[in-house]
């Protein structure tokens, strides 16, 4: 009888070691198809700001050479403004 319930156990325990095995690897496929999105997201994000960025220096280049008024106010309140995380 002791055999038995002993057996009984370790079995009671592997099944849910099992069961706990499955969940895991369930969440953590889930987790890596996020994490690609948000690279994905994060990488679109990265060159819409570095071609922002790109953009805004050649505007101020020009405005440099050229120097128009509504131009440099322009340029000011867009300096003017703190980066947002």
């Amino acid at each position: 009888m002791k055999n038995d319930t002993t057996t009984t156990a370790l079995n009671l325990v592997l099944a849910v070691l099992v069961v706990l095995g499955v969940v895991f690897a369930l969440v953590s496929m889930q987790r890596t198809r996020e994490l690609r999105a948000l690279t994905l997201q994060v990488t679109f994000a990265n060159n819409a700001l570095t071609k922002i960025q790109s953009l805004a220096n050649d505007t101020a280049a020009y405005n440099a050479q050229h120097n128009y008024p509504e131009l440099t106010r322009l340029l000011q309140s867009v300096q003017a403004k703190p980066a947002t995380k």
